[in-house]
């Protein structure tokens, strides 16, 4: 009996051991690999880094004057406490996206959003995976870069012209996106423009929504069959927002979305319309 207890002893202590070696062994391969992801990210925010700092370097960013410039609006029709009266008299930003285009010919335009940290060149891929792993030299990178969703027209005529990023922790790509949701943000009227330069058009846009929301794809729509969709599909829009921009939206006008990730299960959104514009 005592022989059989010792065995019995010696078994349990056994399984207990291996059992003891295998967490050990789970525990250093999930320290491992998150140490791994970790470094992997700093690099890639690194890696970012570096390009815009390539980017700004040579690229030629300048304010427009106003000749040229065609008004968008039918002004009869937009309320006189419509901050589009002052919003229409901003400058439009004009880029020198023919020089970009050597480094990446995917490039489309420049996107600048004020109150935030977004102010990048943006691009345009066969679909909407490449760029989610690929920076604008076309190198493996997690972050990613601004890129137009790849159903829309380079020259943002479509009705609607969705421009996505990654939320990033550090405030890249489209991480200071999170902004627009903060009350400081939304005080600030000077946020409410959007400035976008393409090769050949300068436009700006006046925001009419923001809001965070549940990972949905209902805002995504680039083509609409009739006047009545794209109307219901605005209004949608402007009932979602977390605040009221006093800013009407019809069946005639072209918008803007700018979406990415909040976390895992949410997605932070803007909208705004085409205001101005000039060719180039």
């Amino acid at each position: 009996m005592k022989n059989k207890d010792l065995k019995k002893k010696k078994y349990h202590l056994k399984k207990k051991n291996l059992v003891l070696i295998g967490i050990i062994i789970v525990f250093f391969g999930c320290t491992i690999y998150f140490g791994i992801k970790v470094v992997s990210w700093f690099m890639d925010n690194s890696k970012s880094s570096q390009i815009m700092q390539e980017i700004n370097d040579k690229v030629i960013i300048t304010q427009e004057e106003e000749s040229g410039v065609t008004i968008v609006q039918n002004e009869e029709d937009i309320l006189d406490d419509d901050p589009y009266w002052g919003f229409i008299k901003t400058s439009l930003m004009d880029v020198d996206i023919e020089s970009l285009k050597k480094d990446n010919e995917d490039t489309v335009g420049w996107l600048n959003v004020k109150g935030t940290n977004i102010n990048y060149p943006f691009v345009k891929s066969k679909d909407n995976k490449y760029y989610l792993t690929h920076d604008f030299y076309k190198q493996y990178n997690g972050g990613g870069w601004v890129f137009l969703d790849y159903r829309n027209n380079a020259n943002l005529s479509d009705k609607n012209n969705i421009i996505y990023a990654h939320g990033r922790a550090n405030n890249t790509m489209f991480g200071s996106l999170k902004n627009i949701l903060n009350s400081d943000w939304f005080s600030d009227t000077n946020n409410y423009v959007i400035q976008v330069s393409t090769e050949k058009l300068n436009t700006l846009w006046q925001v009419f929504s923001v809001y965070r929301i549940l990972n949905t794809n209902d805002y995504i729509q680039t083509k609409f069959s009739s006047d009545e969709e794209f109307t219901s599909f605005t209004q949608m829009l402007l009932k979602r927002s977390n605040a009221n921009f006093k800013t009407n939206v019809s069946k005639d006008d072209i918008i803007l979305t700018l979406s990415t990730c909040y976390n895992d299960n949410e997605k932070v959104v803007l909208h705004a319309k085409l205001i101005k514009k000039t060719a180039l």
